[in-house]
């Protein structure tokens, strides 16, 4: 790794730094600045047009998560299951919103990345940037095991590992070629997730009134019997608060995308904003309607999953094949969304002299070894779930576990100091404004610790809490340390 420029013993303030400390700031803005012009004169290429970025921030919040992982989150809450999408849908929307003002003013590769070095120091930039790389490769790891569960049961002669490896070449090979490759599987994976849950809301909807064909409406029957609203009280409310809230991950990707976009700044003005009726559209409204429409206890509901549940209990012929398919896609989605903002993070902490330089080369518009890195790296945690599932890798998921929720205290951070400097120096650059700022910053501050404090209540969020500050705190050091 090539070595930082020295840092001041202590961080500086917003207010009134010493010259050291400002000398510092400086120096760290004007590193992060030469990133943030990547995508002209860095060799990043301008392919992604604008259809892609208003696809992959529609279709990005609707994952894998929402499709499987919510019915974990409905046995433990049942039908305040609701409420806790709805709570932390409104932290993710303030997420949003903070790092779409600060992706519009200074759009960059590095998303988040840069704005924590340029704001906070370049420790900080480091541990959320690699931490964020080593979520998104598991993750492509997870997605690629699950992808291939789905194909082994469709074709049960071909094994598992071989349905791995074909999706795991065919995306990395797409990323290799060219950034408009992602785009365009991007907005197709994400028009079809789209069209999934737009059918299913339809579908939903007619049957809670009553008139869909064949069906009854059932009322509130099942929002307030078997246990009521809240069946298993405040424990099971924060378990699918936790649930819900780590559905929503992945949405940052679309500010990395759009660095390499004609109009960066349009682009995550567009995407940010829509974030609210989407958030309330796609979780909070399916969530409203698996729960009225199905017992929040049917067994159905954890297995095959809460939408096939709601397909078959409207009489939808090959409800669970129909959803597997929708499963696929949206795995196969995350896969290349992944890959693609896996190798962009890495490439954007190369260009700041936090990484090992070879992976910084950029040939044809695309940092081709940060491509072959970071899908290496995913392939090979693949690897270590078929040899040691109960040990190494499952300490890679414990990882990884609150990982996401690192990355936003970190934006929370940022944006606080990145809004007064913007305030000063370019306030025509403000085009995205956080709203009530600040009080909404540091309420949203407080609710990210907050759902950290509640992952301390449960033994396997404890254990997933402890490993990921420990990776914190690894990378913390490692920042501090090269800083010397």
């Amino acid at each position: 790794m090539t070595a930082l420029t020295p840092a001041p013993t202590r961080e500086p303030s917003v207010g009134a730094p010493s010259d050291a400390a400002s000398e510092a700031v400086s120096e760290a803005v004007s590193q992060a600045a030469s990133e943030g012009a990547d995508a002209t004169r860095g060799g990043l290429t301008h392919g992604l047009k604008q259809r892609h970025l208003s696809m992959i921030a529609l279709g990005g919040v609707i994952g894998a998560g929402l499709f499987v992982g919510s019915g974990a989150g409905i046995a433990a809450a049942g039908p305040s299951i609701v409420l806790a999408f709805a709570v932390s849908g409104v932290l993710v929307m303030l997420v949003m919103r903070m790092l779409g003002e600060m992706s519009a003013a200074r759009p960059a590769s590095g998303s988040f990345s840069v704005h924590a070095e340029r704001e906070i120091g370049p420790w900080a930039g480091l541990t959320v940037g690699w931490m964020f790389w080593t979520l998104l490769c598991v993750g492509v790891a997870a997605e690629a095991i699950g992808a291939a569960g789905i194909m082994a049961a469709w074709l049960p002669g071909v094994p598992s590992w071989a349905w791995v490896a074909v999706f795991m070449a065919f995306f990395c090979a797409t990323n290799l070629a060219a950034v408009k490759n992602f785009g365009e599987f991007e907005f197709w994976f994400a028009a079809i997730k789209v069209t999934a849950i737009s059918a299913f809301l339809v579908l939903g909807g007619l049957a809670l009134f009553g008139v869909l064909p064949g069906t009854s409406s059932p009322g509130a029957a099942n929002l307030t019997g078997a246990g009521g609203f809240f069946p298993h009280g405040s424990t099971g409310l924060v378990t699918g608060l936790l649930a819900s809230v780590f559905a929503y991950g992945g949405l940052e990707t679309v500010t990395i995308a759009a660095a390499e976009s004609p109009d960066p700044r349009r682009g995550v003005a567009g995407a940010v904003r829509t974030a609210m009726w989407r958030i309330a559209l796609f979780y909070v409204g399916s969530m409203a309607v698996i729960v009225t429409l199905v017992p929040w206890n049917d067994p159905a509901v954890r297995k095959p999953g809460p939408y096939v549940a709601v397909l078959d209990t409207l009489g939808i012929p090959g409800a669970g094949q129909v959803m597997n398919v929708v499963v696929l896609i949206a795995l196969l989605s995350a896969m290349n969304a992944n890959i693609y903002g896996s190798s962009r993070m890495a490439y954007s902490l190369v260009r700041r002299g936090q990484g090992p330089k070879a992976l910084g080369k950029v040939s044809g518009g695309v940092p081709r070894r940060a491509v072959l890195a970071s899908s290496a790296f995913g392939f090979a945690a693949v690897l270590l779930s078929y040899w040691w599932p109960t040990t190494v890798f499952s300490w890679l998921l414990n990882m990884v576990g609150a990982a996401v929720l690192v990355v936003w205290a970190f934006i929370a951070v940022a944006q606080l100091r990145m809004r007064r400097r913007l305030e000063r120096e370019a306030p025509e650059q403000l085009t995205v404004r956080m709203w009530a700022f600040p009080y909404l910053t540091w309420i949203a501050l407080a609710g990210i610790l907050a759902v950290l404090a509640l992952m301390t209540l449960d033994a396997d969020n404890r254990i997933q809490l402890y490993f990921t500050a420990g990776l914190a705190a690894l990378l913390a050091v490692v920042g501090r340390l090269r800083k010397r």
